[in-house]
């Protein structure tokens, strides 16, 4: 092992797993690289990062484990026809720590490219758009 390579493995002895403050850092950066149009069309979008989703969640979704799940939008999406009515719970998207820790580590890709995606595809539930269509958000945010 060479001297930069040694370096860079010791380098992570002294991290830990990204804590939930860090990943809703780690959200609302790949938020803000989103094109400005889609993010337009958000308004008042909430975005929450838990460690897992609730049993309720699972139990609606049929999930057989709390890991099979990244993300979720919860409300009536645009395509849907909705509009913010006085009162209303704002649309909500929900990215789950722990199942998007446990992607990250069986899969090749970066940790922020992963939290970019399930944002761009939950949004794009938002919004009703095909897989080309968030895709091609993704590739504009740089991911």
């Amino acid at each position: 092992m060479s001297d930069a390579e040694m370096s860079e493995a010791l380098a992570w002895s002294a991290r830990s797993a990204p804590s939930l403050p860090d990943m809703e850092a780690m959200a609302a950066d790949a938020y803000a690289r989103l094109p400005d149009g889609f993010r337009a069309m958000c308004g008042n979008l909430v975005i929450n990062v838990e460690d897992f989703p609730t049993d309720e969640v699972q139990d609606e979704m049929e999930t057989e484990s709390p890991f099979d799940l990244l993300g979720l939008f919860q409300g009536i999406g645009l395509a849907q026809g909705y509009e913010l009515a006085s009162g209303a719970l704002p649309n909500m998207i929900f990215l789950y720590r722990r199942p998007i820790l446990d992607y990250w580590a069986e899969n090749e890709e970066t940790l922020g490219d992963i939290v970019t995606h399930v944002l761009v595809h939950e949004i794009g539930h938002h919004f009703g758009l095909s897989d080309d269509d968030m895709e091609r958000v993704e590739q504009e945010a740089g991911t």
